[in-house]
């Protein structure tokens, strides 16, 4: 398995849909957690505190499987993001696992 990350940028003035998709969007990273595929998340801040992106990192087969699950985030499927980057990972320092 590789770890991947998504990094992914909020669309500005999206706070709102942010806030409504939540609960379906950590209820997608527990599915995830909980199938094993889930390294960890959080949302990036703003100045003020508030979320304007999101750094997710999976673990997956392959870089079209860690974007399908990227894809598959209820946050993406509704629009809240004005780019999402997938990229191959490698968890150098203070890796639990190592």
């Amino acid at each position: 398995m590789t770890l991947y990350a998504f990094v992914c940028a909020d669309k500005p003035g999206a706070l709102q849909l942010r806030l409504d998709t939540r609960p379906e969007h950590v209820a997608h990273l527990t599915r995830l957690n909980e199938a094993g595929k889930l390294a960890f998340a959080g949302p990036f801040l703003g100045d003020d505190g508030k979320p304007t992106g999101s750094l997710v990192v999976v673990k997956a087969e392959t870089i079209e499987e860690a974007r399908s699950i990227a894809e598959s985030d209820p946050y993406a499927k509704a629009g809240l993001f004005a780019s999402i980057e997938v990229k191959a990972w490698t968890w150098t320092f203070n890796n639990p696992e190592a």
